[in-house]
Protein backbone atom coordinates (compact mmCIF):
# COMPACT_ATOMS: atom_id res chain seq x y z
CA UNK A 1 0.00 0.00 0.00
CA UNK A 2 2.94 2.18 -0.81
CA UNK A 3 4.51 4.44 2.16
CA UNK A 4 3.65 3.28 5.43
CA UNK A 5 5.19 6.10 7.11
CA UNK A 6 2.07 7.87 8.33
CA UNK A 7 0.43 5.79 11.02
CA UNK A 8 2.67 3.14 11.35
CA UNK A 9 3.78 2.08 14.56
CA UNK A 10 7.39 0.84 15.79
CA UNK A 11 6.06 -2.90 15.80
CA UNK A 12 4.86 -2.68 11.97
CA UNK A 13 2.43 -1.61 9.91
CA UNK A 14 -0.72 1.23 11.28
CA UNK A 15 -4.43 -0.54 12.52
CA UNK A 16 -6.09 0.44 8.82
CA UNK A 17 -9.22 1.88 10.06
CA UNK A 18 -12.59 2.13 7.80
CA UNK A 19 -15.86 4.68 8.85
CA UNK A 20 -19.01 3.79 7.65
CA UNK A 21 -21.75 6.58 8.94
CA UNK A 22 -24.50 8.34 7.01
CA UNK A 23 -23.71 11.81 8.91
CA UNK A 24 -20.42 13.56 7.09
CA UNK A 25 -19.56 15.63 10.09
CA UNK A 26 -19.37 12.16 12.47
CA UNK A 27 -16.59 10.85 10.32
CA UNK A 28 -15.00 13.76 9.76
CA UNK A 29 -14.78 13.66 13.68
CA UNK A 30 -13.69 9.84 13.72
CA UNK A 31 -10.93 10.26 11.46
CA UNK A 32 -9.25 13.55 12.77
CA UNK A 33 -9.35 11.42 16.15
CA UNK A 34 -7.81 7.57 14.43
CA UNK A 35 -5.65 10.14 11.91
CA UNK A 36 -4.35 11.40 15.43
CA UNK A 37 -3.28 8.26 16.58
CA UNK A 38 0.71 7.27 15.77
CA UNK A 39 -0.25 3.22 15.21
CA UNK A 40 -3.77 4.04 14.03
CA UNK A 41 -4.28 5.59 10.26
CA UNK A 42 -8.48 6.08 8.39
CA UNK A 43 -8.02 4.37 4.48
CA UNK A 44 -11.52 5.26 4.02
CA UNK A 45 -15.29 6.40 4.84
CA UNK A 46 -18.55 5.56 3.31
CA UNK A 47 -22.05 7.12 3.80
CA UNK A 48 -24.46 3.55 4.00
CA UNK A 49 -24.05 0.34 4.10
CA UNK A 50 -23.69 -1.07 0.21
CA UNK A 51 -21.21 1.68 -0.35
CA UNK A 52 -19.41 0.31 2.28
CA UNK A 53 -19.32 -3.40 0.92
CA UNK A 54 -18.32 -1.70 -2.45
CA UNK A 55 -15.37 0.05 -0.92
CA UNK A 56 -14.78 -2.14 1.34
CA UNK A 57 -14.03 -5.09 -1.47
CA UNK A 58 -11.07 -3.18 -2.78
CA UNK A 59 -9.67 -1.42 0.09
CA UNK A 60 -7.17 -3.36 3.09
CA UNK A 61 -8.90 -3.19 6.02
CA UNK A 62 -8.29 -4.06 9.49
CA UNK A 63 -11.22 -2.64 11.90
CA UNK A 64 -14.60 -0.84 10.53
CA UNK A 65 -16.45 1.46 12.92
CA UNK A 66 -19.82 1.11 11.63
CA UNK A 67 -22.65 2.91 12.35
CA UNK A 68 -26.12 0.97 12.58
CA UNK A 69 -29.52 3.27 11.23
CA UNK A 70 -28.45 3.90 7.90
CA UNK A 71 -30.76 4.78 4.75
CA UNK A 72 -30.43 2.55 1.46
CA UNK A 73 -28.45 -0.54 4.05
CA UNK A 74 -27.86 -0.35 7.69
CA UNK A 75 -25.34 -1.47 9.35
CA UNK A 76 -26.60 -4.73 10.90
CA UNK A 77 -26.90 -6.05 7.14
CA UNK A 78 -23.77 -4.88 6.03
CA UNK A 79 -21.89 -6.13 8.47
CA UNK A 80 -23.44 -9.60 8.19
CA UNK A 81 -22.30 -9.47 4.30
CA UNK A 82 -19.19 -8.14 4.92
CA UNK A 83 -18.21 -10.96 7.44
CA UNK A 84 -19.62 -13.37 5.23
CA UNK A 85 -16.46 -12.37 2.83
CA UNK A 86 -12.85 -14.05 3.43
CA UNK A 87 -10.23 -12.36 5.52
CA UNK A 88 -12.78 -10.06 6.69
CA UNK A 89 -12.08 -7.15 8.72
CA UNK A 90 -13.39 -6.87 12.35
CA UNK A 91 -16.65 -4.36 13.12
CA UNK A 92 -16.89 -2.04 16.11
CA UNK A 93 -20.84 -1.09 16.05
CA UNK A 94 -21.12 2.77 16.83
CA UNK A 95 -25.29 3.55 17.63
CA UNK A 96 -26.57 6.89 19.84
CA UNK A 97 -28.76 4.20 21.07
CA UNK A 98 -28.11 2.18 24.72
CA UNK A 99 -29.18 -1.19 24.62
CA UNK A 100 -30.05 -0.88 20.60
CA UNK A 101 -31.86 -4.63 19.28
CA UNK A 102 -30.46 -3.21 15.82
CA UNK A 103 -26.91 -3.37 17.49
CA UNK A 104 -27.34 -6.89 19.29
CA UNK A 105 -28.45 -7.84 15.81
CA UNK A 106 -24.99 -6.88 14.39
CA UNK A 107 -22.78 -8.38 17.27
CA UNK A 108 -25.10 -11.93 16.16
CA UNK A 109 -23.71 -10.80 12.89
CA UNK A 110 -20.45 -11.54 13.79
CA UNK A 111 -19.27 -7.77 15.22
CA UNK A 112 -16.50 -7.58 17.40
CA UNK A 113 -17.53 -4.73 20.17
CA UNK A 114 -20.31 -2.54 20.25
CA UNK A 115 -19.73 1.08 21.44
CA UNK A 116 -21.95 4.49 22.01
CA UNK A 117 -21.22 7.48 19.79
CA UNK A 118 -20.83 9.47 22.86
CA UNK A 119 -17.68 7.36 24.01
CA UNK A 120 -15.23 9.15 25.29
CA UNK A 121 -11.84 8.77 22.73
CA UNK A 122 -9.38 6.88 24.79
CA UNK A 123 -12.90 4.43 25.06
CA UNK A 124 -12.49 4.14 21.17
CA UNK A 125 -9.39 4.12 20.49
CA UNK A 126 -9.15 1.35 22.96
CA UNK A 127 -11.79 -0.52 21.44
CA UNK A 128 -10.12 -0.46 18.02
CA UNK A 129 -6.81 -1.76 19.44
CA UNK A 130 -8.54 -4.09 21.71
CA UNK A 131 -10.36 -5.68 18.41
CA UNK A 132 -7.29 -5.37 16.67
CA UNK A 133 -5.01 -7.48 19.38
CA UNK A 134 -7.89 -10.07 19.23
CA UNK A 135 -7.55 -11.45 22.85
CA UNK A 136 -8.25 -8.42 24.10
CA UNK A 137 -11.18 -8.49 27.65
CA UNK A 138 -14.20 -8.77 25.74
CA UNK A 139 -15.59 -5.30 25.91
CA UNK A 140 -15.76 -1.81 26.24
CA UNK A 141 -18.88 -1.67 29.22
CA UNK A 142 -21.68 -1.21 26.73
CA UNK A 143 -21.20 -4.34 25.18
CA UNK A 144 -21.48 -6.54 28.13
CA UNK A 145 -24.76 -4.40 28.97
CA UNK A 146 -25.84 -5.14 25.32
CA UNK A 147 -25.40 -8.85 25.74
CA UNK A 148 -26.92 -9.14 29.43
CA UNK A 149 -29.62 -7.35 28.16
CA UNK A 150 -30.43 -9.79 25.27
CA UNK A 151 -28.29 -12.72 24.36
CA UNK A 152 -30.19 -14.76 26.83
CA UNK A 153 -33.99 -13.72 24.92
CA UNK A 154 -35.08 -16.17 21.98
CA UNK A 155 -34.62 -15.57 18.46
CA UNK A 156 -38.05 -13.16 17.14
CA UNK A 157 -40.53 -15.95 16.51
CA UNK A 158 -38.58 -18.55 18.11
CA UNK A 159 -40.21 -20.75 21.08
CA UNK A 160 -37.91 -21.25 23.92
CA UNK A 161 -38.58 -24.45 25.64
CA UNK A 162 -37.22 -25.88 28.47
CA UNK A 163 -33.42 -26.89 28.03
CA UNK A 164 -33.09 -25.81 24.44
CA UNK A 165 -30.47 -23.12 25.32
CA UNK A 166 -28.25 -25.67 27.13
CA UNK A 167 -29.25 -29.03 24.60
CA UNK A 168 -27.72 -27.89 21.21
CA UNK A 169 -24.90 -29.61 21.28
CA UNK A 170 -22.78 -26.62 20.48
CA UNK A 171 -20.25 -27.24 22.56
CA UNK A 172 -20.22 -31.37 22.75
CA UNK A 173 -16.84 -31.05 21.21
CA UNK A 174 -15.19 -28.69 23.81
CA UNK A 175 -13.42 -30.48 26.72
CA UNK A 176 -14.69 -29.93 30.48
CA UNK A 177 -11.57 -27.39 31.26
CA UNK A 178 -12.35 -25.91 27.52
CA UNK A 179 -16.70 -25.40 29.16
CA UNK A 180 -14.84 -23.48 32.38
CA UNK A 181 -12.63 -21.49 30.26
CA UNK A 182 -15.36 -20.40 27.90
CA UNK A 183 -17.21 -19.55 31.34
CA UNK A 184 -14.50 -17.44 32.43
CA UNK A 185 -14.24 -15.26 28.79
CA UNK A 186 -17.98 -14.80 29.25
CA UNK A 187 -17.67 -13.34 32.91
CA UNK A 188 -15.33 -10.87 31.13
CA UNK A 189 -12.10 -12.18 32.52
CA UNK A 190 -8.85 -11.55 30.69
CA UNK A 191 -6.49 -14.22 29.71
CA UNK A 192 -4.20 -13.35 32.51
CA UNK A 193 -6.91 -13.30 35.08
CA UNK A 194 -8.14 -16.79 33.98
CA UNK A 195 -4.91 -17.77 34.05
CA UNK A 196 -5.22 -16.57 38.32
CA UNK A 197 -8.00 -18.01 38.45
CA UNK A 198 -7.34 -21.70 37.37
CA UNK A 199 -3.97 -21.66 38.50
CA UNK A 200 -2.25 -22.19 35.22
CA UNK A 201 0.36 -20.42 32.80
CA UNK A 202 -1.49 -17.08 30.90
CA UNK A 203 0.00 -19.18 27.58
CA UNK A 204 -1.81 -21.83 28.65
CA UNK A 205 -5.12 -20.08 28.93
CA UNK A 206 -4.29 -18.62 25.16
CA UNK A 207 -3.66 -22.14 23.64
CA UNK A 208 -7.60 -23.18 25.08
CA UNK A 209 -8.88 -19.74 23.94
CA UNK A 210 -6.97 -20.34 20.88
CA UNK A 211 -8.94 -23.85 21.19
CA UNK A 212 -12.41 -22.37 21.59
CA UNK A 213 -12.25 -20.42 18.64
CA UNK A 214 -11.33 -22.73 16.23
CA UNK A 215 -13.77 -25.36 17.58
CA UNK A 216 -16.67 -23.34 17.94
CA UNK A 217 -15.96 -21.35 14.20
CA UNK A 218 -16.00 -17.90 16.23
CA UNK A 219 -14.44 -15.14 14.80
CA UNK A 220 -13.15 -13.49 18.20
CA UNK A 221 -14.08 -13.17 22.56
CA UNK A 222 -17.23 -11.20 21.63
CA UNK A 223 -18.45 -14.21 19.89
CA UNK A 224 -17.62 -16.80 22.54
CA UNK A 225 -19.39 -14.60 25.40
CA UNK A 226 -22.79 -14.97 22.69
CA UNK A 227 -21.91 -18.44 22.38
CA UNK A 228 -21.58 -19.28 26.11
CA UNK A 229 -25.31 -16.71 26.61
CA UNK A 230 -27.06 -18.23 23.49
CA UNK A 231 -26.26 -21.75 25.07
CA UNK A 232 -27.25 -21.58 28.51
CA UNK A 233 -23.73 -21.91 29.80
CA UNK A 234 -23.90 -18.52 31.87
CA UNK A 235 -26.91 -16.25 32.40
CA UNK A 236 -27.03 -12.15 33.38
Amino acid sequence: MGSQAVGQTAEGEAIRVFLVDDQQMVRAGFRMLVDSQPDMVVVGEAGDGGEALAQLAVTATDVVLMDVRMPRMDGVEATRRLLATPDAPRVIVLTTFDLDEYAFAAIRAGASAFLLKDATPPELLGAIRSVQAGDAVVAPSTTRRLLDHFATLPEPGAVDEPGDRTDDGRLSDLTEREVEVLGLIACGLSNNEIASHLVVAETTVKTHVGRLLAKTASRDRVQLVVLAYETGLVTP
